[in-house]
């Protein structure tokens, strides 16, 4: 296994769909609905990383994440609603690693976590490359940076997870319904033309000519690729 995560989220929904995509990754996953559970566990489990929810009952996750930097250095992963400053530096403040604001995509959630695990040192096993290059392009998925031609691009958090899917697999075609279900998850209100409104604005940021085919291709009637050019991604 890579690393013994816990998560503590009270959606079920959520907590299934982090379950599931930590687990593709090779993680042991354990899943708690409340602060309590979750101070228990992690004093209990000794887990690598936490993924803790912000709005929990019994105990809420800025108190959990609080009480547990004064006993341990485990890296935590906040996720939350709210999206001011200042709730935001708050959690920051009482010792969380990094967060993640709602709605958020799940590739996202499973390239912080990986990052983050990098970083404490916790990672067991053959770790996916951190800098994807495809061609001109290269994608830092520690810093959630892209450059083509060495020149910077800035991407959303979905352009940036459509572009990393793509980009983990270069030359192959993934369908619209492939795309829905790597980036935006089990969200089942996400529309294919959804996906195509992503695609048209990550052309028009990648290429010079966005009107010619480039690093990122559109199959007709399958779906999208990015070029690899020379048949590889190199790390």
């Amino acid at each position: 296994m890579s690393a013994r995560i816990l998560v503590a989220e009270d959606d079920e929904k959520q907590a299934r769909l982090i379950r599931i995509y930590l687990e593709r990754e090779g993680n042991a996953v354990q899943v708690v609905a409340d602060g309590r559970a979750a101070l228990e566990r992690a004093r209990s489990a000794k887990p690598d990383l936490i993924v803790l929810d912000v709005m929990l009952p019994l105990v809420d996750g800025l108190d959990v994440c609080r009480i547990l930097r004064t006993e341990s250095d485990v890296p935590i992963l906040l996720l939350t609603a709210r999206t001011t400053e200042e709730d935001m530096l708050l959690g920051l403040d009482l010792g969380a690693d990094d967060y993640l604001t709602k709605p958020y995509s799940p590739r996202e959630l499973t390239a912080r976590v990986r990052a983050l695990l990098r970083r404490s040192g916790k990672a067991g096993g053959a770790a996916e490359p951190a800098v994807l290059r495809v061609g001109a392009v290269e994608l830092d998925t520690a810093r959630f940076e892209v450059r083509v031609e060495g020149r910077p691009v800035a991407l959303t958090a979905k352009e940036f997870s459509i572009l990393e899917a793509l980009a983990r697999e270069p030359g192959r075609v993934f369908t619209r319904a492939q795309i829905i279900e790597r980036v935006f998850g089990f969200d089942r209100d996400v529309q294919e033309r959804t996906v195509d409104a992503h695609v048209m604005n990550l052309r028009r940021k990648l290429e010079a000519d966005p009107g010619r085919a480039g690093h990122l291709e559109t199959v007709y009637g399958r779906g999208y690729r990015l070029a690899d050019g020379s048949g590889s991604a190199l790390s």
